[in-house]
Order: C-alpha cells, then structure tokens, then sequence
C-alpha cells in the first residue's frame, strides 16, 4: 500500500479503479432512483440481506438453494447437515452487521470482534479475538499463507487506524480493502471469510454508497465464484498496482451484480410477484 498520507485514496488514482468506481455509483443509482424504492424500500432491504447472507455462506462452502435458506429455521446442524451452522453464520452475521454501523469508525476493532462472536455463536476461548501464536486457522476458502500472530496484530492495527482517520477514497475503494485485508490476515480462528464480507458491507452501507443496504455485494462474490474471488485476492495480497487494482474492480463487480440482483427483487415487486 502507499505511504501517503491518505494511502486508501491513493489506490483510487491506480489504473482502471476510478472506472470500476464509476460504474458502480451509476448502477447503484439506478436502482436507488427504482420507483418501487419509494413506497417499498424495505421488502428490498430484506430481500437483499437473505440474498446476500446466502451468497456469504455459499463462498464459505454451504452453497445452499435460496429458497431453502428462506424457508429453514434451524441451522444449529443437528439435522446432520454440516453446512448448516455456516448459512446460521452468515445470516446472523448480516442482521447484526445494520446494528454497528455507528461503532465501526470510532472502534472498527471492536466491531471485528463482535462480528466474530456473532459468527461463532459459542464460548469457546478463541472466539471473539484475534487469534494468538501457535492457534489454527479454519478457512474453506482462502489457502494462501497465513501470516503470524504478530503481523495480524500489527496490521490489524493499522487497518484500524487507517477506518478512524478516514478518508476521502471512494466507498468501494475502502470496503474492497477492509474485506481483502481481512481476508488476508484471517485474524480469527474460524469464519473469517463470513466476517471479512460483513465487514466490507458495514463499509459500503455506513459510507452513503448504499445506506439501505440493497446492493449485496456477498451476491456478486458468490455469482463470479469461488475462483474468480481467490484469484482477485491472490492479486491483493501480491501488493502490486495491478493486483490490487484488479481486486477492486472485482469487489466493483460484485457490487453491480449484487445491484442486478436487487433491481429483478424490485421488478418482481412492481409486478406483484414478490
């Protein structure tokens, strides 16, 4: 990353963001500007949050119909189904996420941690903090080298910092490196993948770009899949210009899909199929 001052709009000037950043405000305008969105804004918020908490949970590997996601209402796995805790996860996950949004700028570490909690959904010692040296690290998805205890801290840190000080990136720019970041480190010892796309949605709803969470970013992921999102990562970590120029317009991409998705909720909507 950059050492400027304001190293997150530093990554705005790399080539092609400042288009990816375009294209999403254009496509999440327009599905603003819907005109079910004026009498109806609701029943899209909360189709949209069931979308995008399936979508979460099929990039964690429970890949489940959405309909049967709607239509559950046990997802602890005594049925047997070792998925189910993790689309539990993701769906916990994304009604909490609405709930701290006024915490993430003054204690974005804070927020991390209860997100973790809410995932986890047990007592155990490692849940809720930043895993420590010697711990295992359970992710699906992501098989890139972990970093130590100590990097994570260190990072996690300045990742902190950098939320709290803010800055004058746009949106998308901010919410693609707090979720690659986060990926990244995979601070936690489990469910890192489910709270690094909460994370990056807290960022996309709490900075006006979606303050009505209808655009489910965690849709987009889940429709480009699994590989298309582990190779984008693969360009964040590398820290070249153009890897991570490339992983913002992939999470610009998911947006717009994740707006796509959203625009058919209120086309059904208007058509009274919904």
């Amino acid at each position: 990353m950059s050492t400027t001052a304001d190293p997150l709009a530093a990554l705005a000037t790399l080539p092609g963001v400042a288009d990816s950043v375009d294209s999403v405000r254009k496509a999440v305008d327009r599905v603003y500007g819907h005109r079910v969105m004026r009498r109806r804004s609701t029943e899209v918020t909360s189709e949209a949050a069931l979308r995008g908490a399936r979508g979460s949970a099929a990039l964690s590997g429970a890949d489940w119909n959405l309909e049967e996601v709607r239509r559950r209402t046990d997802f602890s796995g005594a049925d047997g189904d070792p998925e189910g805790p993790t689309v539990g996860a993701a769906l916990r996950l994304t009604a909490e996420a609405g709930q701290l949004l006024s915490i993430w700028r003054q204690s974005p570490l804070r927020v991390l941690a209860r997100l973790h909690l809410v995932a986890a959904a047990d007592q155990d010692e490692t849940v809720g903090r930043p895993r420590t040296p010697g711990e295992p690290v359970h992710e699906p998805l992501v098989e890139l080298p972990v970093p130590d205890a100590d990097e994570v801290a260190g990072r996690l840190e300045g990742l902190a910092q950098l939320i709290i000080a803010g800055s004058a990136a746009p949106a998308l720019v901010s919410a693609a490196v707090v979720h690659g970041e986060l990926l990244a480190l995979r601070p936690f010892a489990s469910h890192n993948g489910l709270v690094a796309r909460a994370a990056e949605r807290i960022v996309l709803v709490g900075s006006g770009l979606d303050p009505k969470s209808i655009c489910p970013a965690e849709v987009g992921h889940a429709e480009l899949g699994r590989a298309a999102y582990t190779a984008a990562l693969e360009g964040y970590v590398s820290g070249t210009p153009d890897g991570m120029a490339a992983w913002i317009a992939h999470c610009g991409r998911a947006v717009e899909l994740g707006v796509r998705e959203s625009t058919a909720v209120c086309e059904a909507l208007q058509r009274g199929a919904a």
